[in-house]
């Protein structure tokens, strides 16, 4: 090329500025024209890029280098079955008081948390096999009903905003959060906006089989513009240091002021609900009886049912319907009959029947003569 050329500035087009550069000489053929050294291997094909070589590098593939470590994104309806996984991942539970002063309880039966608002939870994290290097620990709250499934649980405007005042906290709108530890990590998933929080695993201290996980729940159940009323599930998960599940369980959560009551009062609820199948199939066969009577004979006959609470309230309506059917099966002229005797026996028994009192004394009796007259 030579030294001297001077190019336009701003002025003609590409193509006269590419002519003004002369031929293009290879690198194949400036390398051939060195001298040879055998420590260098002949090229088997030009290093000139053609287009072909230009499409290859642009088409990366999806699991390049660049997006390795990155943890793959949440799916929309997470399951929420257990699985213990190869290395038998389990949790438990040491809280099971029913008093009114617990500020957290397990219900076995039902496999369901009850906690009040901001309290700590531990929850003890087993397993059977040491874990790979960098293992983490995920919780995730979700919905139980499949109509919310999809949402991602928040914690209310309202304790957002608290959080916001007091703490300042870049998390706030986490419902989960893991206490005792500044590993913790709060992600938001960009696709499904499902909010999580990841700390790693430590291995249990001596003498110990598991690792306590302390969790807090941010927000009430019944709190409006968050859960409001609606049942939510926490998933959590054992998970390599890529996001590859290991291990799952699942368990349901109640936050609410009083947990040993209202876990009390749903085990109650659901022995009723369970063990009374006999009575409730009893109850289902009458409206289709009330149905027959009433399309085969008059609207006389109809049976109605009525609930009562209270048992002394039940013996009371009870003995009153009693009375009320004993007097249908007695015909008009015979209530009549009974009624006068009714009216006339008191009398009888107290002038006949009853004896006179030992010390003189008579009773009053209505329409009685004194001796006198």
């Amino acid at each position: 090329m030579d030294e001297d050329l001077v190019l336009p500035m701003s002025q003609g087009t590409f193509e006269l500025l590419w002519s003004n550069l002369g031929e293009p000489v290879e690198l194949n053929t400036l390398l051939h024209e060195l001298p040879p050294r055998p420590d260098i291997l002949p090229l088997e094909r030009p290093l000139t890029p053609t287009l072909e070589d230009l499409e290859v590098v642009l088409q990366l593939p999806s699991g390049s280098c660049c997006t390795d470590n990155l943890p793959p994104t949440a799916t929309t309806v997470p399951s929420t079955s257990d699985y213990p996984g190869e290395y038998e991942f389990q949790i438990r539970f040491t809280q099971f008081s029913t008093a009114k002063s617990a500020t957290s309880t397990f219900s076995t039966k039902l496999n369901k948390l009850y906690c009040q608002l901001a309290k700590t939870c531990p929850v003890e994290v087993l397993v059977k096999q040491d874990l790979p290097q960098g293992a983490v620990l995920r919780a995730t709250p979700v919905y139980k009903k499949s109509d919310h499934v999809a949402d991602a649980v928040l914690r209310c405007p309202h304790h957002q905003n608290i959080a916001e005042n007091n703490d300042g906290v870049t998390h706030r709108s986490h419902l989960i959060r893991i206490e005792g530890t500044q590993r913790a990590q709060y992600l938001e998933d960009d696709v499904t906006k499902r909010h999580s929080v990841i700390v790693p695993y430590e291995r249990p201290q001596l003498g110990s089989d598991a690792t306590t996980l302390l969790l807090s729940f941010m927000c009430n159940s019944s709190c409006m513009g968050g859960m409001n009323r609606r049942p939510i599930l926490t998933i959590l998960t054992l998970e390599t240091q890529m996001g590859q599940v290991l291990g799952r369980r699942v368990f349901e959560v109640r936050v609410c002021a009083c947990p040993g009551r209202d876990r009390k009062t749903d085990e109650e609820n659901s022995g009723k609900t369970t063990g009374n199948n006999t009575d409730k199939k009893k109850f289902q066969k009458i409206p289709d009886q009330v149905k027959k009577r009433k399309a085969d004979s008059d609207p006389e006959e109809e049976v109605f049912l009525l609930p009562i609470r209270g048992r002394e309230r039940y013996e009371m309506l009870r003995s009153i319907n009693s009375s009320l059917e004993l007097m249908d099966l007695v015909p008009a002229a015979e209530q009549q009959k009974y009624r006068q005797e009714g009216t006339a026996k008191p009398m009888a028994r107290c002038s006949i029947d009853n004896p006179q009192p030992k010390n003189g004394k008579k009773f009053m009796v209505k329409d009685l003569k004194s001796d006198s007259d």
